[in-house]
């Protein structure tokens, strides 16, 4: 008996709306799909812009620029001024960041701003024209000082006494103002059991202008502690995905800092200790010795080697206790980009420059060329 010729009809018309259902839910979910990766790219696209727009120019940039705020200026003219001068990187950026803080009151002036100043900054200085004047004075600390140096060099541009400041960058008072101020920067890490000077590493190396004639001498360090904390802020992220803490990622850019010379690659040298720390190596860097010692000295003997200190990194794997110096951006991002290598050695030679090899044999053999001429 053979099947209704409408029934038959009815199921091919009914299979056939099924397919054209299923292409069309297809089409849709793939249209559905496109939309959703092209709107994250947007957005995501969108953040990164905005978040960058939010930063400095250039964080290492402190050269004044001079410029001028008319009587009158509205938040838009004074937003495409600054973005005119490259002291912001988007003028509609800072001008939605003034209306969602409700800052005002912004006074006309000639003024001296600079590439390195944050949207905090800026919006301070053009409140209270704190920009207005020439720096009475300034100082300016160089990559790889310590702790001690930086005081000397501070004695040397105020009135105050080398013992003096000391006795300030070491107060603990002083201190946990710094780490209330900074918490993301000064962590508990800073007061390790064997950590010498719990400042030592966080003072930026850079050159500061003061505009008043004789600030106090909390006045003349916190700039340096500000400093770091915003140059280390745009790392932590990649800290935290490292599994790496604030503490060490300084420490490590120090010891990078001290063993650089300028033609070193730097994440040659990262690379180096981290290589060391991952096959449980001691770092064996001469500039932890001389720390631990408290001198500096042209070159290392085999007697001071001997030195019982935890940042003896000859006698103690792994990192040393805390930062030996006060390294430069470079330093820190070397520190957290080392590059991809097999080196376990290197040795500077007296021309500066830096040989990287993977044997001691290796090793022994460059330093018999280089250094002891055998």
């Amino acid at each position: 008996m053979s099947e209704d010729p409408k029934k038959d009809t009815f199921r091919k018309n009914l299979m056939q709306k099924q397919s054209e259902a299923k292409v069309v839910r297809r089409i849709v979910l793939t249209v559905f799909i496109i939309l959703i990766i092209a709107f994250s790219g947007i957005i995501g696209g969108g953040y990164l812009y905005i978040k960058s727009s939010l930063e400095p120019v250039d964080p290492n940039d402190q050269t004044a620029i001079d410029v001028t705020i008319p009587i009158g200026s509205s938040v838009s003219t004074i937003s495409r001024i600054l973005e005119e001068h490259d002291i912001i990187k988007d003028d509609r950026v800072f001008k939605y960041y003034i209306k969602f803080k409700n800052e005002s009151g912004f006074q006309a002036g000639d003024y001296k701003l600079n590439k390195s100043m944050t949207f905090k900054d800026i919006i301070t200085s053009l409140k209270e024209g704190k920009l207005l004047s020439e720096a009475a004075f300034q100082i300016t600390i160089p990559e790889g000082r310590q702790l001690t140096e930086i005081a000397s060099i501070i004695a040397n541009h105020t009135d105050f006494e080398e013992t003096e400041i000391l006795a300030t960058l070491t107060d603990k008072e002083f201190i946990n103002s710094m780490k209330a101020k900074y918490p993301d920067l000064l962590t508990d890490d800073i007061y390790g059991e064997n950590v010498k000077y719990a400042l030592e590493g966080y003072l930026f190396p850079a050159t500061y202008p003061y505009y008043k004639e004789k600030p106090t001498i909390e006045e003349v360090i916190e700039p340096m502690v500000k400093k770091t904390s915003e140059v280390v802020a745009k790392y932590i992220p990649k800290l935290q995905e490292q599994k790496m803490s604030v503490h060490e990622f300084v420490t490590m850019a120090s010891l990078i800092e001290e063993e650089a010379t300028e033609k070193a690659d730097r994440e040659k040298i990262s690379s180096v200790f981290y290589n060391r720390i991952d096959v449980n190596m001691p770092l064996q860097t001469d500039p932890t010795v001389l720390y631990a010692l408290g001198e500096h000295k042209d070159r290392v003997l085999y007697e001071d080697l001997e030195v019982k200190s935890p940042y003896n990194t000859y006698q103690n794997k792994g990192l040393p206790p805390g930062p030996i110096a006060n390294a430069g951006e470079v330093s820190f991002v070397a520190a957290l980009t080392p590059e991809d290598t097999d080196f376990l050695y290197f040795l500077a030679t007296g021309e500066g420059e830096v040989i990287f090899t993977k044997t001691l044999e290796e090793h022994n053999k460059a330093k018999s060329k280089h250094i002891t001429n055998n």
